[in-house]
């Protein structure tokens, strides 16, 4: 009876069995945690939002806080707003042919573009644009890396940026996270007076008499490559290929009105 109990048979009925129990326990627990997984994805997504835009502070009522916060849908070949279903994805929308095309020249390594992109619009209690934050990304050592830009109201001077996703490497690439060298893009400017994009990360570090100090980033020691990916990356998306018409209308606008509003 003993050795008809520790056949292989049953030893691999009993293991079937403790399987299916698992698979069962697993994938009921993830159909019931993916509500919370979602909410908390779109929590971070938020979070991180409100950080490159210089609005968040530890504690806060993210979900309140972000109630002042506007997402917009544009075309990136006009730069005006255009309707979209409230689910729409643009890196899935990158993925389809019939929504997106390939980028070439390509400096920020992103090989398709989305034909229409995601905008996030900050308000203060006037209603007024208090930030305009864009959605970037492209290649940097080892990954690519995602992230948000935030301007201030004149669609010229950055306001913060921050990076979401990315795997480059801890303690060099990494410094991306840095919020030291994430404050050297406060106040720097994108273009230059004729509209041209002057901003720039250096591969040192920028200098009280360096020329044209105000468009220019400090590099990242030990990181070169990394550095040039978002430097690549954020002269992509402001220039004529990604946001630079969005980003010339804004400007008009707030010349015009004195509050970015389109």
């Amino acid at each position: 009876m003993a050795a008809g109990r520790e056949s292989i048979g049953n030893t691999l009925r009993v293991a079937f069995v403790v399987c299916l129990a698992c698979a069962v326990v697993v994938s009921t627990a993830s159909v019931a945690l993916r509500p919370a997984q979602l909410d908390n994805r779109t929590q971070y997504r938020q979070i991180n939002i409100l950080q490159a835009a210089d609005l968040y502070q530890p504690g806060m009522d993210v979900r309140a806080a972000f109630a002042q916060i506007d997402r917009r849908f544009v075309d990136i070949d006009t730069g005006e707003y255009v309707e979209q279903p409230a689910d729409y994805d643009p890196v899935r929308a990158a993925r389809n042919p019939e929504t997106s095309r390939p980028v070439a020249p390509d400096p920020a390594s992103i090989r398709r573009q989305a034909d229409v992109a995601e905008v996030y619009l900050a308000y203060d209690d006037d209603g007024n644009v208090r930030r305009i934050i864009l959605p970037v990304h492209g290649y940097g050592l080892w990954s690519t890396m995602y992230g948000f830009l935030a301007l201030e109201p004149d669609a010229n001077t950055v306001a913060g940026i921050g990076f979401f996703e990315h795997g480059e490497t801890p303690g060099l690439g990494g410094e991306i996270d840095n919020p030291r060298w994430q404050s050297n893009w406060q106040g720097k400017q994108l273009f230059d007076d004729d509209g041209e994009v002057a901003i720039r990360v250096l591969k040192g570090a920028v200098g009280e008499g360096t020329p044209g100090r105000e468009h220019l980033v400090d590099g990242l020691s030990g990181a070169t490559l990394t550095a040039n990916g978002v430097n690549n990356l954020v002269r992509f998306w402001v220039g004529e290929a990604g946001f630079g018409p969005y980003l010339q209308r804004m400007r008009q606008a707030y010349q015009d009105n004195g509050d970015g509003a389109i």
